[in-house]
């Protein structure tokens, strides 16, 4: 195989592997930012000095980002799964003996896509750029609500990676789950103003969510 003049054997390989890593680490940063609140981690803090601190693992980050990427990392769940096992020796719990019966998985016929529309606004006053969903469940399993998630766009396989998008996902039996690709902008969620919000109509069985951005940027 030929190579640069100058360039060492193996260098490819180690900055692939470089590479590697550090997607990695980016995309457990952005999966960490989707779906955890850090004003509910009791192992998180910020310092006099103006850097975080994980109590638990008793290390020091420079930012939020790099605090969540910590959070996904081998050592934190290990130390969690430490911590678990101490707090419930000291409290005298027996550990459960885990069932080795598989559970019946239920079986949902699918029906197809449900309907739904999409509306667009811009506030007037601050120039914030609002999405809402109307999806239509006339067919839903009854007892049960529609459930939403936001997606990064490192967890999904059907597109290639795009960091300035990521994915809402609605899903209730026995309909197909459906997503929308909207923009990896920073989400409002002052429930004052009404800026996110979700509601379920049992009557005209209807789901809805608004989100909005804050920062105002143009819609692709």
């Amino acid at each position: 195989m030929e190579r640069e003049h100058g360039s060492k054997p193996g260098a490819s390989g180690l900055l692939d592997a470089s590479n590697a890593n550090v997607d990695r680490r980016e995309r457990l940063r952005q999966l960490a930012m989707d779906t955890m609140d850090l004003s509910k981690d009791p192992y998180f803090m910020r310092n006099h000095l103006g850097t975080y601190e994980c109590k638990l693992c008793l290390t020091l980050h420079n930012n939020e980002g790099n605090y969540l990427a910590h959070t996904q990392g081998k050592r934190h769940k290990n130390n969690l799964g430490r911590r678990a096992a101490r707090d419930a020796k000291e409290k005298g719990l027996v550990p459960l003996v885990p069932d080795t019966k598989k559970p019946a998985i239920k079986k949902t016929v699918k029906i197809g896509i449900p309907g739904y529309q999409i509306f667009k606004t811009i506030d007037s006053e601050t120039g914030q750029r609002s999405l809402r969903f109307e999806i239509d469940y006339p067919e839903i399993e009854e007892g049960l609500q529609p459930r939403h998630r936001i997606m990064s766009a490192f967890e999904q396989r059907k597109e290639p990676i795009d960091k300035r998008y990521r994915y809402l996902l609605f899903a209730a039996d026995p309909y197909e789950t459906i997503a929308f690709k909207i923009p990896s902008w920073e989400i409002d969620r002052d429930v004052d103003s009404q800026s996110f919000f979700s509601h379920w109509d049992p009557d005209r069985l209807r789901f809805t969510l608004q989100i909005t951005f804050k920062r105002p940027s143009p819609l692709a």
